[in-house]
């Protein structure tokens, strides 16, 4: 088990990367704080070392990744209703810059990873066919694709202002 020391150095490296990762999969408040606690959690008691802080930011993404991939699969997730989807959600403002987020969001999950992992976390396309176990190639695709997508969206938008 991990010391009290080590576990502070790791939430103030890696809790905005694993919340963003949370949101971009869940989109849901609570689930992304059970999510963050499970993977901490997991981290706590992981008693490896890690080879370099590249490997350790890794072993993160690919961990907050597969719990969220668990909770949507859960068979209590696949017969519930989120109640973010009962309520209106008011619009957000273009110039705080939540737009693009927001735009980002309404992605499909292949091309939400992709995007997150590139332009929030700066990884390259081979740094994430390797972290998500793909062909390089479908990595520049689907950052095309979505580039196309976002690009759509967010020029619908500006036309309707």
């Amino acid at each position: 088990m991990r010391n009290e020391e080590e576990v502070n150095r790791v939430l103030d490296r890696y809790a905005d990367m694993v919340r963003r990762l949370c949101v971009l999969h869940l989109k849901g408040r609570a689930d992304t704080e059970d999510i963050f606690q499970i993977v901490f959690l997991k981290y706590l008691l992981h008693s490896a070392d890690f080879e370099s802080e590249e490997h350790e930011k890794a072993w993160f993404i690919r961990v907050t990744i597969n719990a969220c991939k668990d909770l949507l699969r859960s068979f209590f997730r696949s017969r519930t209703v989120p109640l973010d989807l009962l309520q209106e959600q008011p619009g957000l403002d273009r110039e705080d810059g939540r737009d693009v987020l927001e735009a980002v969001l309404t992605l499909p999950e292949k091309y939400r990873q992709v995007v997150y992992l590139h332009y929030y976390e700066g990884y390259t396309a081979p740094q994430i066919a390797a972290l998500l176990g793909r062909n390089v190639n479908t990595v520049y695709t689907l950052l095309t694709r979505a580039r196309k997508m976002l690009r759509d969206t967010l020029g619908e938008d500006a036309d309707e202002e």
